[in-house]
């Protein structure tokens, strides 16, 4: 269960990169939230290499879509937690990548599983003079509806617009579960100890396929 809720949300993120960025500074966040679900589950059932896992079009598809959407360095901050602070700006560039690699390879296979899924939008409750917001949705298939939950910024300067920074998969947030997992391997081992682990497990999921 718990590597179907981390494989749903690693989905979640892939899921908007497919539109571009210039769309976000005009959008709602729960408009812009629909429309790219919608958008990009047609674009999922239609890509036969993503489908089938194809690891190296997803992490090209990540780079180069997903990542303008998300604030990805916020949301490895709050993963990594107050070890964030004590890293130096060369630690904190290899956490990001290293973090962004785990959640791409290891739940890749998440994508392929897309068939007849739908997007559901719960009420919004969020204001026009906002700054931070949650979009509450569901994906409705086979089987019960999934809940599927977005935290996302209102940014501002270059590419400004609503960025994505945390998911919840069925009450569980992404950044609560990691930052977990990631204190006790700084506790036990340092940044450079949780870097090395995040290396590891990276080049084990790559001899896995």
């Amino acid at each position: 269960m718990k590597r179907r809720i981390f494989a749903l949300m690693c989905t979640s993120m892939v899921a908007f990169g497919l539109v571009g960025v210039a769309h976000a500074a005009e959008e709602t966040p729960d408009a812009l939230i629909m429309r790219v679900s919608s958008e990009v589950l047609d674009a999922v059932k239609a890509d036969k290499s993503i489908k089938s896992g194809d690891t190296a079009q997803i992490i090209a598809l990540v780079d180069s879509k997903v990542l303008p959407n998300m604030n990805f360095q916020r949301m490895t901050a709050s993963a990594v937690g107050r070890g964030w602070r004590e890293a130096t700006p060369e630690q904190q560039k290899r956490l990001q990548d290293e973090f962004k690699t785990l959640l791409v390879r290891t739940y890749s296979g998440a994508l392929a599983q897309v068939s007849d899924q739908t997007i559901s939008l719960k009420p919004f409750r969020g204001g026009a003079e906002d700054k931070e917001v949650i979009v509450r949705t569901e994906i409705r298939g086979r089987g019960n509806p999934i809940q599927l939950d977005y935290r996302l910024e209102k940014t501002a300067g270059q590419g400004a617009g609503w960025k994505i920074y945390d998911i919840n998969v069925l009450g569980v947030w992404l950044i609560e579960t990691y930052r977990s997992q990631f204190g006790q391997e700084i506790n036990a081992k340092g940044i450079d100890g949780l870097i090395d682990s995040l290396a590891a497990r990276n080049k084990s999921n790559v001899k896995k396929g």
